[in-house]
């Protein structure tokens, strides 16, 4: 028995031993890749650069399935030229480049010119926006749940990234879609799909956006159920992340604001801040850069009030309360120039007006006019695989 006794005690002394020498072994793996990355001082540089206070970030990366539904809007076929001449306009914006510091695009998008010949990462770079890429490949239904999804493309990655490298981009971008009331399989399969996808753009010279968007949905859930779901998956992801060896001073996240659901009363920017910033607060290490958060439907002028009361909420943040907002940007961009050249100078104009507004909100300075003000949630079916940015 006395023998028994020591070898359970012997056993029970060794195993802290055992798990501080494989916490142990982590840490110097993870140290080891940071070391060994010859990127590393450029995807810090990167990184801080589009999070440069009073910037954020033009999200432009749809499908061509789902940019031709948004032509189809307006009347436009969706033909290549098309999206080409609409993607120029975006990026040709005279003066965007004051407001917007990266430009998330599509795979077709970021190989391709202007009608002059110029080619768009050219035209970005020289507005002093950098150039991004989404390299996830849409979503795919998880067997067993409630239609919940994963996202897919970590086939091929790493050789997509180093061609996307080559071409210009220096950022890139993975969108996972939750819900409120997830499930713990949903959570772990997206958690471990963004880890794997910002450890392989970090290898390649990529910034990673990690993007763990808790999706604006029907139902009358508050925005304290929105809130603790919100934290719930941000905190599995930046544990996942860790567990990976992702350098967090050297990614940019993009996460939902928190909102109550769509048959609940809409919240007051006040209330919005005041949750979203709590939430970012208890799940979101200080040394990640910018949080670029994402528009999920809300109207132009909403977005704007709600990123400017962020700032209201936490003027000392540890990280840049920022925006990367795809239609907030776009819709009524897209409804002034309807394919017409003789729109496209105003159409610029109300781009550019929308991402100052956004500029100003930033940095907590925004007193409106709003340039397009009013508006309903800008809810409309018009991205394969989900809901929209």
């Amino acid at each position: 028995m006395a023998l028994s006794a020591k070898s359970a005690a012997a056993r029970s002394a060794a195993a802290p031993r055992g798990a501080a020498s494989r916490a142990r072994t982590v840490r110097v793996a993870a140290l080891s890749t940071e070391k060994s990355n010859p990127y590393m001082e450029e995807l810090r540089a990167t990184a801080n650069y589009i999070a440069t206070r009073g910037k954020g970030i033009l999200a432009s990366d749809e499908s061509n399935a789902t940019t031709g539904k948004r032509l189809a809007t307006v009347g436009v076929d969706n033909t290549e030229d098309n999206r080409r001449a609409w993607r120029e306009l975006l990026y040709t914006a005279p003066g965007l480049g004051q407001y917007i510091s990266g430009a998330i695009m599509f795979d077709e998008t970021l190989f391709q010119s202007t009608a002059g010949g110029v080619q768009f990462v050219d035209v970005l770079k020289k507005q002093g926006i950098l150039p991004g890429i989404k390299v996830d490949t849409g979503l795919e239904v998880i067997p067993g749940t409630d239609g919940e999804t994963s996202t897919q493309g970590l086939d091929g990655l790493g050789e997509r990234c180093a061609r996307y490298y080559k071409q210009g981009a220096r950022f890139a971008k993975w969108r996972a879609v939750l819900k409120v009331g997830s499930s713990t399989t949903a959570i772990l399969e997206n958690a471990h799909g963004l880890a794997r996808y910002a450890q392989i753009a970090q290898a390649n010279g990529l910034v990673p956006i990690v993007e763990p968007e808790v999706t604006l949905g029907p139902g009358t859930y508050t925005i304290e159920e929105n809130a603790y779901w919100s934290e719930k998956i941000n905190s599995h992801v930046m544990r996942l992340l860790n567990e990976y060896g992702v350098v967090l001073d050297a990614i940019l996240l993009k996460p939902n604001m928190c909102l109550p659901g769509l048959d609940a009363p809409t919240a007051s920017p006040a209330d919005v801040a005041k949750y979203t910033v709590r939430t970012m607060l208890r799940s979101i290490p200080p040394a990640v850069p910018g949080i670029h958060f994402l528009s999920g439907g809300m109207s132009e002028e909403e977005s704007t009030l709600n990123l400017q009361a962020l700032q209201e909420a936490c003027p000392n943040s540890p990280w840049s309360l920022t925006f990367s907002y795809g239609r907030a940007l776009q819709s009524s961009t897209l409804k002034t120039w309807a394919g017409k050249k003789e729109n496209a100078d105003k159409a610029q104009d109300i781009l550019v007006q929308l991402a100052r507004a956004n500029s100003q909100a930033q940095l907590g300075k925004y007193k409106g006019p709003h340039p397009v003000p009013g508006g309903g949630r800008i809810l409309q079916a018009l991205r394969t695989g989900g809901p929209g940015k």
